[in-house]
């Protein structure tokens, strides 16, 4: 059965328990349930299914069970692991304390950007029509890197770094 993960926009522990969101996949009849990280984070068995309708299904199931729901982008392990396999920041120079993001778009979009886009440390580096490869140097200034991602994206995304999306694809 194909295997999927579920990144939850805007989870914390503070929001969202781990076990009750595990419950709510679980109660939609998702498979090998597991939660990751305590930041929304779900890896699921399911029928093969369009991740739009995959989408939905989560979402209504965290409605229905906690009251509220989560914005939710899923993709395939097997597309995050051929993600992770590519070494998708091996062509970029970055100094060395730069973090590595993804960050995740629900559908397709088009776009004609000039990359890269830069400021105040933090640049987005490629556009996959799906998925945003981008990098951060903490400063002082905080997240200037969503700020960045959010004018030039919108705000129907969610963002982890490269080692999270590494522990959720194998997971």
């Amino acid at each position: 059965m194909p295997r999927f993960v579920a990144f939850l926009r805007g989870v914390s522990p503070m929001n969202a328990k781990m076990p009750a969101l595990k419950r709510c996949f679980e109660v939609e009849g998702f498979s090998d349930v597991r939660t990751l990280l305590s930041s929304g984070n779900v890896v699921f068995n399911a029928r093969s299914s369009s991740l739009a309708t995959l989408e939905r299904r989560a979402e209504k199931a965290m409605q229905s069970e906690l009251g509220r729901s989560f914005h939710t982008i899923v993709r395939s392990t097997e597309l995050l692991q051929e993600l992770i396999e590519s070494d998708p920041f091996a062509e970029f120079s970055l100094p060395p304390a730069a973090k590595r993001v993804i960050t995740f778009l629900r559908g397709h979009a088009e776009s004609k950007l000039r990359l890269p886009i830069e400021r105040d440390g933090a640049s987005i580096l490629k556009f996959t029509g799906s998925e945003v490869l981008a990098a951060y140097v903490p400063g002082p200034k905080g997240p200037v890197f969503m700020n960045l991602l959010e004018r030039t994206f919108g705000t129907n995304i969610t963002t982890r770094t490269l080692d999270t999306v590494r522990k959720c694809a194998w997971a």
